[in-house]
């Protein structure tokens, strides 16, 4: 049985454009599907606005959903009440994308992690100092920090201390939205390495939301790449980044930056990257370049959502919408896809 699982999960959220219109809907998160395994880190990606984050927060129970269930260990989180809520509350936590807004600036670092452990009552009142030693220890962090503030600390400091408040309540699955993105590079390895060591040691479940693509394909086990609040492409990762089949996901994997190793003329290997993210209409490598802005989720196009910047686009991409399908019950496919999703009409 799946830790948890996402069963036909929807949010739509209204705009109006008016007084006395209709409103029009968002449509951030449209039916997808998932589920999370014990010891296992599933890892969301795609471009900004394609509704990643909303899905963190629709599995916290943060917002309620349009329609659809997050369901955890069998029994439906937004029906939880009392103690069964609380008891959710403790073994789902979430490390968010900025540990500084994430932070409470009038609190101490033990105010901070002490907080958790008092609300669930795990720890009595004199062991609490030697439970927060213990847990800065795990993050890397020494005891000689207790008293001080969130502004004293580096970017990779608060992060720490984040990553220390989620585990003092010893949770079955941690929500871990963009935990990168707002860290130098040289930092993101510290913490990246910090959370598979804490996988190893703790069997913790990761829910991982990331558009870095070289950093989903070291941490997770399965992906799933969503386009305008849909699944598009479901795998594990090695087979996905060894072969992607979906259009959008080869486009997606061959935006990432590439480091070319060269040679000066006194024979030096020096490495040449390009620190900026290309977008998708930068695209090489025999697909097309110029493949347009991603639509409005408020206007999302008939068909295939994909189909007006896919360059593999053929009749009945504008007029019928691809199912997400399970490759191993098509005919004809090899056994490396075996067990795949994939929501394309080139899949026959």
């Amino acid at each position: 049985m799946a830790l948890l699982s996402i069963n036909s999960l929807k949010k739509y959220f209204p705009v109006k454009k008016g007084f006395m219109t209709e409103p029009l809907w968002v449509k951030a998160v449209d039916g997808i599907d998932f589920s999370i395994d014990k010891d296992r880190v599933f890892a969301l990606v795609g471009e900004s606005g394609c509704g990643k984050s909303t899905v963190a927060r629709l599995v916290l129970r943060l917002i309620t959903p349009t329609s659809g269930k997050v369901m955890f260990e069998d029994k439906d989180v937004f029906s939880l009440e009392g103690d069964s809520l609380k008891a959710f509350r403790k073994s789902v936590q979430i490390i968010f994308q900025d540990p500084f807004a994430s932070l409470n600036p009038r609190m101490t670092v033990f105010d901070t992690i002490s907080e958790p452990l008092r609300i669930h009552r795990i720890v009595k009142k004199h062991r609490m100092k030697d439970s927060v030693v213990k847990l800065l220890a795990k993050v890397g962090l020494g005891p000689d920090i207790m008293n001080r503030y969130p502004h004293e600390f580096s970017g990779g400091q608060r992060q720490r201390i984040c990553i220390a408040r989620a585990l003092a309540v010893s949770p079955e699955v941690i929500v871990a939205d963009e935990p990168l993105s707002a860290l130098d590079v040289s930092i993101q390895a510290q913490i990246l390495n910090l959370l598979q060591e804490l996988k190893k040691g703790s069997k913790i479940s990761f829910l991982f939301i990331s558009h870095d693509l070289k950093v989903v394909h070291y941490f997770s086990d399965s992906v799933g790449v969503m386009y305008l609040g849909k699944i598009v492409e479901h795998a594990k990762t090695d087979d996905l980044f060894r072969k992607p089949l979906h259009p959008y996901t080869e486009l997606l994997l061959s935006s990432a930056p590439k480091v070319r190793v060269k040679s000066d003329e006194f024979g030096v290997i020096s490495k040449d990257l390009k620190l900026r993210t290309p977008t998708l209409n930068q695209v090489q490598g025999g697909l097309r370049t110029d493949i347009g802005e991603v639509p409005s989720p408020i206007d999302i196009p008939a068909g295939c959502q994909f189909h007006p910047r896919c360059p593999k686009r053929f009749e009945p991409c504008d007029k019928v919408i691809p199912v997400l399908k399970p490759l191993n019950q098509v005919q004809g496919q090899d056994q490396e896809t075996d067990g795949r999703l994939v929501a394309c009409h080139l899949i026959k």
